[in-house]
């Protein structure tokens, strides 16, 4: 057969250039500083951005570490997927290595995560997105495209870009490095395995969610849905253990246990308990090795924000991002020193984790996880705090947690302290509870939390809604066409402004467009979401995240054409040609006058 015309808009690249082709077909009017009428609620095959502001194109899956050059398309080996870019980036910290004398930032270091996989978009041999169809070395091409990268990125003639073949570049996935294991949990009986005897090391890690930074500059990487990696069905005591993470039946999203026996419960039934951590990297040091923090508690992490106590202890909120779980806290048992940032290292194996349980008051109290103390004994089949960190949902329960809807994301606000707490969504909801008061609740909505005495550290906090998302005849805050839908990842401007993503999924009786929206958190716009951007069919933003200097906006998009085909995508966005599937990608927005982002309206 002859080889098939080109995509129109593959001709309109040639002739535009990579850079001027995303600006002229990703760019619709909208006067976002004068006049908020919105974007469109659906999206199309485009990035759209408001009028006044231009997106870069940074790396997209595929695109070498080392020299910048793109993969041939699907990529058949496990080696090309580990020297390049990785697939569905998500969570973005930014770590400045230059700025210059007013304080623009020059050069830094991204860490980025990587979710998960859509096979059907990457190979036209997967068919299907669950339980495809891959042969053994395409399964390790998927298990090369999870987990997290470290590049470095510089401003060059005013844009960012790649330092290709920097020192400081890296990649973890499923397949490795050999990761350790910190905290009390490390060496339990439960987290040994045939290949780790000692509880203390594991290969790789994988589902990377969102995350968080600290303040000594590590990424703090957060496990989230492991259960999508791990196949079979067990019996008995450990069995019902990995029902807590919803590993409990004979099939998984990703097929790796046909090729590694560590994701075969049955043959390795305690390796499922060596993930849904959160794994502290150094973007700074490629040869030191990553640390699962277990101390943080076992579940399926969304995120691991980090702030400070008034007495200095470092605090980090994280959400389990399933319906019907709960927002969790840990304080450090020691403070954190700025004057020797590099004692940082190793706060996170001693501290108290506690878990959410909100009253119709308005009030919020944490509640300890801790061994020995109230109902966490070995009466309730505890034995250690290992125990309780590697079932933290089950003691979570005990002790009264209040289950929420999906919570994702937690931001704190660098004015005022408040914590924001995204909630995304609970369909199968059936009776409302304090903080979550629709059932089902299809829209999902924000959460403001105000520490007491304005610390962190605080036993208790007063909580309040700040967004419920969906038009407002649906019981939502928002008004006019530029609601939220579903809200997931959120970030802090330098001024304060409030920005947050959405994940919706697009339905037969509804097309909604993913993007990013400005959330006011006070004035009499407070609680009024109004739309920023829209992304490519079928995409979903993630992991927006500021630079310090307030002039670039970083934000990951994964999964563009998600729902569709290698044969027939919905969108090939950023490229649009013909030989190469559409792309998770990270990009720059800045604005074209040059000055940092405006949040008023």
């Amino acid at each position: 057969m002859p080889p098939s015309p080109p995509h129109l808009r593959e001709l309109v690249h040639r002739q535009l250039g990579r850079r001027q082709f995303i600006g002229a077909l990703g760019v619709i009017g909208f006067n976002y500083q004068h006049a908020p009428l919105p974007l469109p609620q659906s999206s199309n095959e485009h990035l759209l951005i408001p009028k006044g502001y231009k997106a870069t194109r940074l790396i997209s899956w595929g695109d070498r570490l080392d020299n910048g050059e793109t993969l041939t398309f699907p990529v058949n080996y496990a080696h090309e997927q580990l020297a390049s870019f990785g697939y569905n980036n998500d969570f973005i910290a930014f770590h400045l290595l230059e700025s210059d004398s007013s304080g623009r930032a020059l050069r830094g270091l991204l860490s980025v995560n990587h979710e998960y996989t859509n096979p059907s978009l990457m190979t036209p041999h997967a068919h299907s997105d669950h339980s495809p169809h891959l042969s053994p070395e395409e399964i390790k091409v998927d298990m090369a495209a999870v987990g997290h990268s470290v590049i470095e990125v510089s401003r060059v003639s005013g844009e960012w870009q790649v330092v290709w073949g920097s020192p400081y570049q890296r990649r973890l996935s499923a397949l490795g490095p050999i990761i350790e294991i910190s905290g009390p949990a490390a060496g339990h009986p439960r987290l040994q395995t045939s290949a780790d005897p000692t509880g203390t090391q594991v290969i790789g890690t994988f589902s990377n969610c969102a995350g968080g930074q600290t303040p000594w500059g590590t990424t703090l990487i957060a496990e989230e849905n492991i259960n999508q990696g791990f196949y079979g069905r067990l019996e008995g005591d450990e069995a019902e253990s990995h029902r807590l993470m919803d590993i409990a039946d004979q099939s998984s999203r990703h097929p790796w246990h046909l090729v590694d026996d560590r994701f075969h419960i049955n043959r390795e039934p305690h390796e499922p308990n060596r993930f849904g951590w959160v794994v502290e990297l150094d973007p700074y040091d490629p040869q030191r090795a990553p640390v699962k923090r277990t101390a943080l508690g076992r579940f399926k992490h969304e995120c691991a924000t980090c702030t400070l106590t008034k007495d200095g202890r470092v605090v980090i909120y994280s959400g389990d991002d399933q319906e019907g779980e709960f927002l969790y806290r840990f304080v450090s048992a020691k403070p954190y020193h700025p004057e020797d940032p590099k004692a940082g290292w190793g706060l996170l194996d001693e501290g108290t984790l506690s878990v959410a349980h909100f009253k119709e008051s308005g009030e919020l109290e944490w509640r300890p996880l801790i061994y020995g103390e109230g109902v966490l004994t070995s009466e309730s089949g505890f034995q250690s705090q290992g125990d309780i960190l590697i079932d933290t949902r089950r003691a979570a329960r005990l002790v009264g947690a209040t289950p929420l809807d999906r919570p994702e994301d937690v931001e704190i606000s660098p004015k005022t302290g408040k914590v924001y707490v995204m909630l995304t969504q609970s369909k199968s909801r059936r009776q409302v509870t304090p903080a979550c008061h629709r059932a089902p609740n299809l829209y999902g909505h924000i959460l403001e939390l105000t520490p007491l005495g304005n610390d962190h550290g605080a036993r208790g906090m007063e909580w309040t809604p700040l967004v419920l998302g969906g038009p407002s005849q649906e019981g939502g805050t928002q008004r006019g066409e530029g609601w939220i839908k579903n809200p997931d990842n959120g970030a802090f401007d330098q001024e304060g402004g409030f920005w947050v993503t959405a994940d919706a999924k697009a339905s037969a009786k509804e097309s909604f467009g993913n993007g990013l929206w400005r959330c006011p958190v006070d004035g009499d716009k407070r609680g009024q979401a109004i739309r920023f951007c829209t992304v490519p069919s079928g995409s979903e933003p993630c992991g927006p995240c500021f630079t310090p200097d307030g002039y670039t906006l970083f934000l990951a998009i994964q999964h563009p054409g998600e729902g569709s085909s290698w044969s027939l995508p919905t969108t090939r966005w950023p490229d649009f040609r013909s030989d190469r599937p559409p792309r998770p990608t990270l990009i720059a927005i800045e604005r074209d006058d040059g000055n940092k982002f405006n949040h008023t309206y």
